[in-house]
This record gives structure tokens, C-alpha cells and sequence, in this order.
């Protein structure tokens, strides 16, 4: 069931998405990139990655990854792979189909290009429309960036575990345009800890099949189903609701709606819900600040109450001088 079409019959749709302007503008940078067989970022790559292997200069191979369906398109990369790698040259290999392992049931996800170096080594390329001005690009979309690359980097790794000779490497290509022209320019991201975080939050999450276990029998997500039938089924999956989630998820608005209504610490953020413990509800950390709830001895309570008071101590201390501008000359009321 395709998320946005649930969170619209739930009456919550997603207001968000890329414009169509954006959108082309990242196409046409894409294929700038790519032109004349990806000499272009073949050859930032090799400044930037290149290591002892020569350049290539301009024999790189560009396997066909065309198959039917994502599953074959997945086989088919992974023959190309391994082929390129047996072959010892530079290859490109564009939107490639990588499949990876996600709570029992297989994702299939698209990178922008896979490099393969004559030594065996494969390098994530991934290409952004936003700029980097002077070599430095906006820190939040980098970061966005390497997590993306780290996915990238897993589902290669399981190719890779089978191929004689191949390596995946950690370090990634980031292609934007460069200062606020169109023209390519490179940058490398080490995604080593991005790579190791994605790959303990896969091995926590909750099998698909053991979700399905736990739903009350005859619970279905049809969207033409009565909205407070779909909604009590949507409920049935406990939401593990962030604001991180509105940029990447259809349901979020719906799951930040109900997290609202119950009060839930999680709406704000999930540093804020790691600094409060035991603490699951505004209601209750707004409780424990004003001492009318909580254990005094619990470190978190205390610090809520300190915070409290020095927040009390700062509105008195600002007060005074509001109250003598007030009072005017010789303590006489002002006029207003």
C-alpha cells in the first residue's frame, strides 16, 4: 500500500514533495554530469579517488542494466558488477538496482552511479542539485547525503561479499554545481559512521512478517475503507513518530497529529526524548518542572525543577526594571 494514498484517505495528506522546477533542474545537471559516456565524472572522480590505477581515458564500460522489473534490474547490476570487476578497468555503471534486506522483506534502491576501479574498488556517486560554494556545501543536505550513500554502501556490500576481488569503499563522491553556475564540481564524504548507524537501526527493526502477526485478525488497509475503520487499523501499528520523519514520510502529518493529541515528548524531537527518560508526556515533564509530580531524587526531575526556577528567576529579574520604567520619574505613573 503506497503511503501517500493511505495518509490522503486518512485525511492527512502529505503538503510536501520536490517542485516540478527543481525537479527538472536536477535531471538536467544529472545528465550534464553524465554526458558524453560520464567523462565528466569520471574524471572528478579520478582527481579526487583516483588512487595508483591510470585515468580512464574515455574506455570506460557502460553495461547495459536494463531488465524487467526491479528484481531482474537488481540481477542485472549485480552481473555488470561483477563482470567490471573481473575485467580489471574502470566501469560506470548508471542508476544501478541494488536490493537490501529490510525487516525480512527486500528494498530495492537506486543510486545515482556505482564506479568500478581497475583495482576492484567500488565507489557510491551520488549528485545533488544544491551548490557548493566555495568547496563547501550546506552542512544538513551533506549529511542528508551520506545517509543516503551509507544505504547505498550496505546493499553493495552484500554483492561485493560474493564477487573474487571486489571491495566497496567507504569514502563517497558528491557531485553538486559549483559556487552558482551549472558546472560539476566534486567532493568526497567518508560515510563510515553513517554506514555503521544504518546498519544497527536495520538489525532492531521489527520483521514485517511479526508486524502482520500482531494486527488484529481481519485488519486492512484499503483506503476506500470507512476513515474510522482505516484509522483504527493504522493505529493498530504503534507510530514511532519524530519531526525527522516530515521530510521522508507520507504518514507523518497523520502520525504528528495523533503524537500531538497524546501529548507525546516524541513530537519534539528524539534528543528531547532521549534527555527525558522515563518522562513519555508533556503533561507529565510540565508535572515534575512545577514539583507537583515525580521522584526529587531522579536526575531528570531535578533537572526540570532547577530549569524551572532559573526560568522563574529570570522572568522576576526582568520584570523590575519594566516596573520602574513604568513608575517614570520619582516613582510617579506614567501617562500612556
Amino acid at each position: 500500500m503506497d503511503k501517500g494514498v493511505l495518509a490522503t484517505a486518512l485525511g492527512s495528506p502529505a503538503p510536501f514533495g520536490q517542485s516540478q522546477f527543481a525537479f527538472m533542474r536536477g535531471n538536467a545537471f544529472e545528465a550534464k554530469v553524465k554526458a558524453d559516456g560520464g567523462a565528466e565524472l569520471l574524471r572528478l572522480l579520478y582527481e579526487r579517488l583516483g588512487g595508483g590505477a591510470p585515468p580512464p581515458a574515455g574506455d570506460a564500460a557502460t553495461p547495459d542494466l536494463s531488465a524487467a522489473g526491479p528484481e531482474g534490474r537488481a540481477a542485472r547490476t549485480a552481473l555488470a558488477l561483477r563482470e567490471a570487476t573481473a575485467a580489471g578497468g574502470w566501469a560506470l555503471l548508471d542508476h544501478p538496482m541494488l536490493a537490501l534486506e529490510v525487516a525480512g522483506s527486500p528494498a530495492y534502491l537506486e543510486p545515482d552511479a556505482v564506479v568500478v576501479h581497475p583495482d576492484g574498488r567500488w565507489t557510491v556517486v551520488e549528485i545533488k542539485s544544491f551548490p557548493m560554494i566555495d568547496a563547501s556545501a550546506d552542512a544538513s543536505k551533506v549529511g542528508a547525503a551520506a545517509r543516503q550513500a551509507a544505504v547505498y554502501v550496505l546493499a553493495l556490500e552484500r554483492v561485493a561479499a560474493v564477487t573474487e576481488g571486489a571491495e566497496v569503499g567507504h569514502r563517497v563522491l558528491l557531485v553538486c554545481p559549483k559556487d552558482f553556475s551549472n558546472l560539476p564540481t566534486a567532493s568526497v564524504v567518508d560515510v563510515r559512521k553513517q554506514r555503521a548507524v544504518t546498519r544497527r537501526q536495520l538489525t532492531r527493526l521489527t520483521r514485517v512478517e511479526d508486524i502482520a502477526a500482531a494486527l488484529p485478525e481481519g485488519t486492512t488497509f484499503d483506503p476506500a475503507c470507512p476513515p474510522e475503520e482505516l484509522d483504527a487499523a493504522v493505529a493498530a501499528v504503534p507510530p514511532a513518530y519524530a519531526p525527522e520523519c516530515l521530510a521522508a514520510c507520507e504518514l507523518a502529518f497523520h502520525c504528528r497529529s495523533k503524537s500531538r493529541a497524546e501529548g507525546a515528548v516524541e513530537a519534539l524531537g528524539r534528543s528531547v526524548r532521549g534527555e527525558l527518560g522515563g518522562l513519555t508526556t508533556v503533561a507529565g515533564v510540565l508535572a515534575a518542572a512545577a514539583g507537583k509530580e515525580g521522584d526529587p531524587a531522579d536526575p531528570t526531575v531535578a533537572a526540570l525543577r532547577r530549569a524551572a526556577a532559573l526560568r522563574a528567576e529570570a522572568l522576576e529579574r526582568a520584570s523590575v526594571p519594566r516596573a520602574e520604567a513604568a513608575a517614570g520619574p520619582e516613582g510617579a505613573a506614567v501617562c500612556r
